[in-house]
């Protein structure tokens, strides 16, 4: 069972998520919150696997509310669910460690989905505001950095280049190993020695590069 969290200011809205995914066999609702203070909060007491997290909430939105979970509870994932289309609340959410974005108008089932794979370590970025995204952390960030990261591009392997661009798809380290015919602890293996190299903080900051880049194999 993958346990939830759902977040948002709006009652009718988090209780329509929380009944929707309640009703999925593998899913289980451990609490809602209306903030990320709250949601911090119950994070302490539930040990969720996943936050359902919405971004403009009072108190405390959530961005900050992804920042204080990911500080102190790193195997708890968030996922952003938003009405917004803000690149300023999404880049930073992102930068804090939340785990992808989807939007609000996004099918319940994907959503399901989409929650299931950033369980399983995978990363949710939606193809209708990634290009928006990636414009703005190009426009944000400094020309050398590029450069460095170039290089470092450069001393991954041939296998270590494949994992990139499969964690840049999203995939597991369960799909890693099977698209590749490798285990899952050869598959972490590649993943921490290509995270050093390129000083990736997280898998959310590799697939990012990824998709700027037009990484392909």
């Amino acid at each position: 069972m993958i346990k939830v969290l759902v977040v948002d200011d709006q009652h009718l809205m988090r209780e329509g998520l929380a009944t929707i995914l309640q009703l999925e066999t593998n899913i289980e609702v451990v609490g809602t919150a209306g903030n990320g203070r709250e949601a911090y909060e119950m994070v302490k007491n539930c040990l969720p696997d996943v936050v359902l997290m919405d971004i403009r909430m009072p108190i405390v939105d959530g961005v900050e509310g992804t920042r204080l979970i990911k500080e102190e509870f790193w195997n708890t994932q968030v996922l952003i669910l938003t009405t917004f289309n803000d690149m300023d609340y999404m880049t930073k959410a992102l930068e804090h460690g939340a785990s992808g974005y989807l939007l609000k108008e996004t099918p319940s089932e994907m959503i399901v989905s989409a929650i299931a794979t950033v369980q399983a370590g995978g990363v949710v970025l939606q193809p209708t505001i990634t290009a928006q995204l990636m414009s703005e952390l190009k426009k944000n960030e400094r020309a050398n950095s590029d450069e460095l990261s170039q290089a470092a591009l450069r001393t991954l392997t041939e296998r270590e280049l494949e994992v990139l661009k499969l964690v840049s798809e999203g995939c597991s380290n369960k799909e890693i190993a099977e698209h590749l015919y490798i285990s899952e602890g050869t598959v972490k293996i590649h993943i921490s020695n290509m995270m050093s190299k390129m000083q990736f903080r997280d898998r959310t900051q590799a697939a990012i590069f990824a998709v700027k880049t037009k990484l392909s194999i």
